[in-house]
């Protein structure tokens, strides 16, 4: 059984095969959302982008990014802003399949003081 680690509660849980991200926290008492996002999202339909988290390892033990994902990863405010500089690295809990051993941050901060976000696209040569 594949077994997800959560950084920020240091929690470690098995899960089975296939098993979605956020379903397993939520039986294990573990929230993916923070503040009001517990109570308005939008379930799990990949919609509203609340339960992103940055995966730490182990991205290739999860399912390929939905089409639902893409489209909020691209389309969404919070989240573009939320995945600057882990682009490939966050993704929405409610999407995601746990096919192997992985370790996710739940509620990721917004990065905006990091270097990806100020940067220039032509640095001074």
């Amino acid at each position: 059984m594949p077994k997800v680690s959560f950084v920020n509660e240091k929690q470690e849980i098995e899960v089975d095969a296939g098993a979605n991200l956020r379903e397993a926290a939520r039986k294990a008492g573990i929230s993916v959302y923070k503040g009001l996002d517990r109570y308005v999202n939008c379930m799990g339909f990949g919609l509203c982008g609340t339960c992103r988290v940055l995966v730490k390892k182990g991205m290739e033990n999860l399912s390929p990014k939905s089409f639902m994902e893409k489209l909020n990863m691209n389309a969404h405010p919070l989240t573009m802003f939320a995945a600057i500089g882990h682009e490939n690295e966050m993704r929405l809990s409610c999407q995601v399949k746990v096919n192997g051993d992985c370790s996710v941050q739940t509620t990721p901060e917004f990065n905006l003081s990091g270097e990806n976000f100020w940067q220039k696209p032509y640095p001074n040569k």
